[in-house]
């Protein structure tokens, strides 16, 4: 695992919201804005930017936590940005906090826990779990 970043350091994804990301369950359509499920797949994602520059070719990250707070609704084909900035980084842990924004509004904050293991040991520890 390497590191080039510092605390603080900020990377930034864009998405635009699509009908997949709408809030709908098994039971129908429950409102036709950006869910908070999506929301914290994507927040997720923007945060594993910094893995994607951390982790050796024979390793992957593997998310250990996601929190996610819903502030405001993004409507169907809004542009929300994420702002994904390092916090910590303890061993081969990486902890990231986010902000989704439109323009000045924010839409969701939150934080995710990563960390980046040898993939040689998730495929063993994935393998151990079949029945």
């Amino acid at each position: 695992m390497k590191n080039p970043f510092a605390i603080g350091h900020k990377l930034f994804y864009t998405k635009a919201v699509e009908e997949a990301d709408k809030a709908s369950f098994e039971t129908g359509e429950v409102h036709a804005v950006y869910s908070t499920f999506a929301l914290g797949r994507d927040a997720e994602w923007s945060c594993r930017l910094f893995v994607l520059e951390m982790k050796e070719q024979d390793e992957e990250g593997i998310g250990t936590y996601l929190t996610i707070k819903h502030h405001s609704p993004a409507l169907i084909g809004q542009q929300v940005e994420f702002i994904a900035s390092l916090k910590a980084v303890n061993g081969n842990e990486i902890i990231a906090s986010f902000e989704a924004k439109i323009g000045d509004r924010l839409i969701a904050s939150g934080e995710t826990g990563q960390k980046i293991i040898k993939k040689e040991r998730l495929e063993k520890l994935f393998n151990s779990l079949h029945d």
